[in-house]
């Protein structure tokens, strides 16, 4: 199985959204989010869905994440 095809099984599991490119970019985005390459509202935005949406969704799965800090923030400005 190539890692292709396992990237969409794994994607395919997630109850969330029923389009298969919606689930992988879901997968992508909590990566960059949890590895704090990008913030919660650019998570949001990458999505096409509202801030608060979006946050309220990590809260129903149980995710817990921290905001940028300042500096994190400069960062995000210039990605």
């Amino acid at each position: 199985m190539t890692s292709k095809e396992v990237l969409r099984n794994v994607a395919s599991a997630i109850p969330l959204f029923n389009d298969i490119d919606q689930k992988e970019t879901f997968l992508f985005v909590l990566g960059a989010l949890f590895s704090r390459i990008i913030s919660v509202r650019k998570a949001a935005e990458i999505m096409e869905i509202e801030l608060d949406t979006f946050v309220e969704l990590l809260d129903l799965m149980g995710l817990e994440f921290s905001y940028l800090t300042s500096g994190d923030v400069t960062i995000e400005r210039n990605w």
